[in-house]
């Protein structure tokens, strides 16, 4: 299954999607971390969970535009 990231990066989703990926990792029997299950990486995490919504969607906005 593609990843939030991934299919965010690709203009296939919007960013507010994460909510639903959110929720569904909750709900679910994954072993991986929300992290993982996103498809984040560190940086992305830290920034998202220290700053808020905006700081990781600034990043991923970077990402998209060097794509």
């Amino acid at each position: 299954m593609p990843k939030f990231k991934e299919l965010y990066l690709a203009g296939e989703i919007e960013f507010e999607a994460i909510d639903d990926y959110t929720y569904e990792w909750g709900n679910s029997e994954e072993e991986c971390t929300l992290r993982e299950y996103l498809g984040l990486n560190e940086e992305e995490e830290d920034a998202w969970v220290s700053i808020g919504d905006e700081a990781l969607y600034q990043l991923l906005e970077q990402q998209k535009v060097k794509n």
